[in-house]
């Protein structure tokens, strides 16, 4: 019955609704626009800064003109300045002064003031300077002031008169200095003129080279980042099943890191997509022999009339069926062990003696059932290792399975832990006293499917192939020695031996060690 979206109902499910939204996927970033970006921000904030610059230095560079000529006007002036008889006079004729005001833009100004601060020559509204920028007699200095609401630039100087004029009989010179102020003004209008010229002739250019530079910059990234687009085609040109390795001769220094992650990826997948190939046809070639002899067991069971040869041929059907399934377990276990990588298999502390009891009170059943006595010892303190617990007790259940299998009634096998403190090492072992195993044969024997030649004891071969990937796994070393101390000299057997690094964080184990 539906729901209407007004009802309680609805409300209710609405949060299971809005949970149930997946995240919004994250915006897909261009390259080249991230580049561009870190490129041109800089570019964009720097141009007005250097826009700012110029101009402040094209303004210095416009006053150092005008002020050599305003502080020339100033040292004339005071050469036209004499004081006789305690008056101060000037000798600055109606053509000097007309020549002195003389210009087409700027208006010239210029004030001379006497010993008492009145004013002898020129214009009465020119500001003095403050007494604390009154200069040492002679030195010339500049000011910016304000003359009737109109910005001015003033040179100024103080002149001694006692060095230019007549002084009566009895006066020090030296304790009574004259001072005169002469001073020389000029409007802004010529310097913000030159400024603007100079700025016009630094600016115009770069509206110019702007565009241009946009053009180029934007042409080296496209360019920069084609390596990148024809690697992409060859990549896409490739057949799907073309796993070989990436050629990096042709591509910049930059990406080479990039393709040796794509080769070494593409590596990976290509071992990864071998044994599950390998896995396939193995288990369909190791298949069919049960298979076929099931079904003829089935096929001379339906056949036959009396009933203890169709019980004989059950019989045997079963001990197929039985054989069957342990070899697809067998499968199914070495492809999850070849399968799992290290770093995602879940790890944690283990104490290989508690793990190996564990696994040996499994088979102790199965002993008794071979009357085989299955022994097992430990080290007195704890033997800590870090691993797969899982896959730890899968590859120890087929070192003794295969103990079992090859061990006479009668005889016994022994399950050890220890630590090799000289090593530091945990070392995990399974003694058997069976038919042994030639020195030839050694190594062989890890491979998947491979049987002993003359051996009649029934087996899928895959056991020593799993023990080998799982002790791979973890980092261990496996070896096949003699059996030190055999019980029948007929059956020599041998030991497995497998040895783990010790856990770090193991003090009595260290303590042990040192």
């Amino acid at each position: 019955m539906s729901v209407p979206p007004g009802s309680a109902d609805s409300d209710a499910v609405a949060p299971d609704s809005t949970a149930g939204k997946q995240p919004e996927e994250k915006i897909q970033r261009s390259l080249f626009g991230e580049i561009l970006d870190w490129m041109l921000a800089p570019l964009l904030l720097l141009w007005p800064m250097s826009i700012a610059i110029t101009y402040l230095v094209a303004k210095s560079i416009a006053n150092q003109p005008f002020d050599r000529a305003l502080e020339d006007n100033v040292l004339v002036l005071s050469q036209q300045v004499k004081e006789i008889d305690g008056q101060t006079i000037t000798q600055l004729s109606n053509p000097a002064r007309d020549i002195l005001r003389a210009d087409d833009l700027d208006n010239i100004y210029f004030q001379i003031k006497g010993l008492k601060g009145e004013v002898v020559d020129g214009d009465r509204d020119l500001p003095a300077p403050a007494e604390e920028d009154k200069p040492p007699a002679g030195s010339v200095q500049f000011r910016n002031a304000v003359l009737r609401g109109i910005d001015i630039r003033i040179a100024y100087s103080y002149i001694d008169l006692n060095k230019t004029g007549k002084r009566g009989p009895g006066i020090d010179t030296r304790k009574d200095p004259h001072l005169a102020l002469v001073q020389v003004a000029e409007t802004l209008e010529k310097r913000s003129l030159l400024a603007n010229e100079i700025i016009k002739g630094v600016i115009l250019p770069q509206f110019i080279i702007l565009p241009i530079a946009l053009a180029l910059v934007w042409f080296a990234l496209s360019r920069g980042l084609s390596p990148l687009a024809e690697l992409q085609q060859r990549i896409r040109a490739r057949r799907p099943d073309d796993l070989s390795p990436i050629d990096s001769r042709h591509v910049p220094e930059e990406i080479t890191p990039l393709v040796k992650s794509l080769n070494e990826m593409l590596e990976r997948l290509a071992q990864t997509i071998a044994i599950q190939k390998r896995f396939i046809a193995d288990a369909a070639h190791q298949m069919k022999t049960p298979l076929a002899g099931m079904r003829m067991q089935s096929e001379l069971a339906l056949r036959q009339t009396d009933q203890h040869e169709i019980h004989q041929s059950l019989t045997q059907l079963a001990t197929s069926s039985e054989a069957a399934t342990r070899l697809v377990n067998q499968l199914l276990t070495l492809a999850r062990a070849e399968n799992l990588a290290p770093t995602n298999q879940p790890r944690e502390q283990i104490d290989l003696n508690i793990l190996a009891r564990n696994v040996v009170q499994d088979w102790i059943q199965a002993s008794f059932a071979k009357k085989i006595d299955l022994g097992f010892e430990q080290d007195r303190n704890a033997v800590l290792i870090f691993g797969s617990p899982l896959m730890l007790r899968e590859m120890l259940s087929n070192l003794i399975d295969n103990a079992l299998r090859y061990t006479p009634q009668e005889h016994s096998v022994t399950v050890r832990v220890r630590i090799d403190h000289d090593e530091a090492l945990a070392i995990l072992e399974v003694e058997d006293n069976g038919p042994g195993i030639p020195q030839t044969e050694r190594e062989r024997v890890f491979e998947r499917f491979y049987r002993i030649l003359g051996s009649n004891v029934q087996g899928s071969g895959l056991g020593l192939a799993i023990v080998r990937e799982i002790a791979s796994q973890h980092d261990a070393r496996i070896q096949i020695l003699d059996n030190p101390q055999p019980q029948d000299p007929a059956y020599p057997g041998c030991l497995f031996r497998i040895s783990f690094q010790l856990n770090p964080y193991d003090e009595v184990a260290m303590e042990g060690l040192s």
